[in-house]
């Protein structure tokens, strides 16, 4: 046992599992709250736990491991909303994913995006990027569209589905804008997204089955 790897007052207890790992993550969240991912290190990490860095590592293997685990912590799950109609519905979708990416939380989710790269098993661990989480909302709007003939079946995609919200976070990852003008959402939505899937299914007759 190693006794000096513990912080003064605390005693005995040895944390195991799920309360070790709750202690590492809820370090991890406070430091990129208060410093960001740039200033995220395994021995702050490790100090405001009350742990050493080999408990951290055993856990996860580097520092943006740690960093996502912990923003999942932080992310909530948007509901997607119901205006009644597919712009109104692709508009606030969009306006809420800026308000996110804007805010202070949204920095933090893009210095982790900047930092996984292209690294898809790191993306896709980011409740924003995974394919099946990002894509599960707008699909549901999508649906709803459907059902009130505002959309063909064939719109039902989720690269289709998708194709706004990969367009804005265009504007913060390539671009770097630290928030998208109001009017960039609508471009967005008028000249791409709803074109795109008013022409699935009138001009999308291929030979597929």
């Amino acid at each position: 046992m190693n006794d000096s790897v513990r912080p003064p007052g605390s005693g005995r207890t040895r944390r195991r599992g799920a309360s070790l790992e709750e202690a590492i993550l809820r370090a991890a969240v406070d430091e990129m709250l208060e410093s960001g991912y740039a200033g995220l290190t395994m021995d702050k990490v490790a100090t405001r736990a009350g742990t050493n860095k080999n408990a951290i590592y055993r856990r996860w293997p580097n520092r943006l491991a740690l960093g996502i685990a912990a923003y999942r912590q932080l992310a909530t799950a948007v509901q997607p909303p119901d205006t009644g109609d597919l712009r109104g519905d692709v508009l606030e979708m969009l306006r809420l994913a800026n308000r996110h990416w804007s805010s202070p939380l949204g920095a933090i989710l893009r210095e982790l995006m900047s930092a996984a790269g292209g690294a898809q098993e790191f993306l896709t661990q980011l409740p924003e990027q995974s394919g099946d989480a990002a894509a599960a909302a707008w699909l549901t709007i999508l649906g709803r569209a459907v059902a009130r003939g505002e959309a063909s079946p064939e719109a039902l995609h989720p690269r289709v589905a998708t194709t706004a919200v990969v367009l804005l976070r265009n504007e913060f990852v390539v671009r770097g804008a630290p928030t998208a003008p109001d009017d960039v959402l609508v471009e967005i939505v008028d000249e791409v997204y709803l074109p795109l899937v008013r022409g699935r299914g009138t001009a999308h007759h291929g030979g597929d089955s």
